[in-house]
């Protein structure tokens, strides 16, 4: 037996879903960030998790919400009554509590006002101090002009970017706005918590109304890409084998990972997905019972 036959039967069950890849173009944009590893491509997958559940969930839990597109999705669509986004990151959360805190309008009217050119992406992005709203706006500002929209220290910036376009291959200031006036329209059914997501996931472990969808920084690729990166992926496992209510988590495909699913007795299934360099790769799906994956949509 070789080692990746050990490893095969270590994290049963498992499989690889065999289906094509996701053509983001086809799932509706509804967050205001450029994400890495946002979970648009996932969209079609939280419909069919979400519609599958026994009745409709009073809350869906983002506990690391990033760019919040599920949380979005499931509110927008009507798949959720309520959703609560959770995020540690300072510059981040400041967007969402901007959003949702009635402040929404503003950050939309400042992105459709700005006249972007170097030297006013740098005359902002260099201030001494921002209020709340400010540093949502340049959280946006910097989000989008950054390649492949990284926000972590050292991110590089956008040079040619699309047909010669430069910092303005990604700001889309007209679409942007139109998705935050959309969000401030649902105020009364997305919250925000600016913390630690695991410590939210505790506290609502007994609620069996309540789903949650866990997407955690990567053990691979989350230090490139987000200032909180380390997490205890061990603990975080642990943590969800204690909820009431269902979870859905992604991960990417470790042997740890693996060995963590297997561990708490976790199904876990292969999705593929295309990365932003073009290129198909596969990641895990991870929950209590995936059976539903095998359904209709």
């Amino acid at each position: 037996m070789n080692a990746n036959t050990a490893l095969m039967e270590l994290s049963e069950p498992w499989e690889r879903v065999n289906q094509d890849v996701v053509n983001v173009a086809s799932v509706p944009q509804r967050s205001p960030f450029r994400y890495p590893g946002g979970k648009t491509w996932l969209v079609p997958r939280i419909r069919q998790w979400l519609r599958h559940q026994p009745q409709q969930p009073a809350e869906l839990i983002e506990p690391f919400a990033g760019g919040g597109i599920v949380s979005l999705t499931a509110v927008f669509e009507n798949l959720v009554r309520t959703a609560t986004l959770v995020e540690l990151d300072h510059d981040i959360a400041a967007v969402w509590h901007t959003a949702l805190n009635g402040r929404g309008k503003w950050l939309a009217d400042a992105i459709a006002a700005f006249p972007l050119s170097a030297e006013t992406v740098g005359e902002y992005l260099t201030r001494d101090s921002y209020q709340l709203h400010e540093r949502a706006f340049a959280t946006i500002l910097r989000n989008r002009i950054s390649r492949g929209g990284i926000l972590a220290p050292g991110a590089g910036v956008v040079k040619n970017g699309e047909n010669g376009k430069g910092l303005a291959s990604r700001w889309y200031p007209e679409t942007l706005k139109r998705r935050l006036m959309d969000i401030a329209e649902r105020t009364d059914r997305l919250r925000f918590i600016e913390g630690d997501g695991m410590a939210v996931m505790q506290a609502r472990a007994t609620r069996s109304d309540a789903v949650f969808f866990i997407d955690p920084p990567y053990v691979v690729a989350g230090r490139r890409l987000y200032l909180h990166s380390e997490i205890d992926h061990a603990q975080l496992f642990s943590v969800a084998s204690q909820l009431n209510g269902d979870f859905l988590m992604t991960y990417d495909s470790t042997p740890e990972i693996r060995q963590l699913a297997a561990k708490h007795g976790f199904q876990v299934r292969e999705v593929p997905m295309k990365t932003t360099h073009h290129a198909t790769k596969s990641e895990l799906l991870i929950g209590r019972d995936l059976s539903w994956m095998d359904c209709a949509s």
